[in-house]
């Protein structure tokens, strides 16, 4: 097992649904850092260093979670945008939404997510669930090269 953790970009307006994840992630040790956006503009600023992230360096994080029911731009739209971009089109994304709308699922997989897993209410399951999105994205998986920044390799 590797023993370099990475970064993991969460991307989610749930505050509830926010803290369980990084609940999950710390506990099982799955990434050295989690940057966290609350909605589809901010995450759009950090991955493209814009807005109040303009002066921010420090390479693709190893993998996106991504909700997609986002306020002020969809998950959909931050899929795409990722998709479109030559640096981001690399990064793992992992749709974790509560929508099981077949509509959804296709399109994300149009657009080239990685994988679409649909939230559980339980806190049990949603504490699984994300404990083995975080060992596969996040230790196990190998990112493309020169996908990740040298703050992010530590």
């Amino acid at each position: 097992m590797m023993t370099d953790l990475k970064r993991i970009f969460l991307v989610e307006d749930d505050p509830k649904d926010v803290e369980l994840t990084l609940e999950a992630l710390a506990e099982y040790h799955l990434a050295n850092e989690v940057v966290v956006a609350r909605d589809g503009e901010e995450a759009l600023d950090y991955l493209f260093n814009s807005g109040k992230f303009d002066a921010f360096v420090s390479g693709n994080p190893a993998a996106i979670l991504l909700d997609l029911k986002l306020p002020k731009v969809s998950g959909l739209e931050v899929l795409s945008r990722i998709r479109a971009d030559e640096k981001l089109k690399m990064i793992p994304v992992i749709v974790l939404t509560s929508s099981r709308q077949e509509t959804d699922l296709e399109e994300c997989y149009k657009l080239g997510v990685n994988a679409y897993v649909v939230k559980p209410v339980d806190f049990h399951e949603f504490i699984n669930a994300v404990k083995g999105l975080g060992m596969f994205w996040g230790l196990i998986n190998e990112p493309p090269p020169g996908s990740l920044g040298k703050a992010a390799r530590r």
